[in-house]
């Protein structure tokens, strides 16, 4: 936890905070942190600054906080990814909110399994706790929006025109199309595929939506690790 991160409603007055939970066993006994110790902290979708410990008891500590900073900028990619299974879905979540991504679609493909769909994880609670982990990894305050689009075709066909016309669009596919750009352009919708990659369908589809496929090399990777590789060429 590299950043503290405060909710609206642990504000009682308009610069101090009581935090308990999850954030208080870390400061208080992972970070050791103690009475007028200061702390790192951020407002979720808000400013950034610092805040200092002004009392500690068994429970809860109180932070008297000032923001001043804006959070790191967004990276300019999209994010289209076919639905992963729930346990590498966590991991990516947490990525992708670290790094900098601000939208996220989760589609349906051929080759997503159905129970996919049904997993707890795409509650908004469960996905909003995965997100706030990767914010607080990454030093950033602004949640990422996850878009759930459970039919491929209508989503292709009449979703994804309405925001790809403007930036450029890749799909990641494994053994086709182009090496990725060594220089990407930016903004990019960025396309990325089940394990085993789009079947043909997907691919013609998404190429008639304007998406140019491009590939890694000859090695095939987990979705996880493509995530991490592509996205790491938008930094900086």
């Amino acid at each position: 936890m590299n950043l503290i991160l405060l909710d609206d409603d642990d504000f009682f007055d308009d610069n101090r905070v009581r935090i308990s939970g999850r954030r208080f066993d870390h400061i208080t006994t992972l970070l050791g942190k103690g009475k007028g110790d200061g702390l790192r902290i951020g407002q979720v979708n808000g400013l950034m600054g610092q805040g200092v410990i002004d009392s500690v008891d068994s429970a809860a500590l109180t932070l008297k906080v000032h923001l001043n900073e804006s959070p790191p900028a967004s990276l300019p990619v999209t994010l289209i990814l076919a639905l992963p299974r729930p346990k590498m879905l966590r991991r990516i979540l947490r990525t992708i909110s670290s790094i900098g991504v601000k939208s996220c679609y989760l589609i349906n493909s051929y080759r997503v399994d159905k129970s996919y769909w049904g997993s707890p994880l795409l509650a908004s609670p469960q996905l909003h706790e995965q997100l706030l982990l990767g914010l607080e990894q990454g030093c950033d305050t602004i949640l990422p929006h996850i878009h759930l689009c459970p039919r491929f075709r209508p989503f292709v066909e009449d979703e994804l025109p309405i925001f790809s016309s403007s930036t450029a669009n890749l799909v990641a596919h494994p053994g086709g199309g182009t090496p990725f750009p060594p220089q990407p352009q930016v903004p990019v919708c960025l396309a990325i595929g089940p394990e085993g990659g789009f079947i043909p369908y997907e691919i013609d589809q998404l190429g008639a939506a304007g998406f140019a496929p491009v590939h890694l090399g000859r090695r095939i990777l987990s979705v996880e690790t493509a995530v991490s590789v592509l996205l790491s060429r938008y930094i900086g």
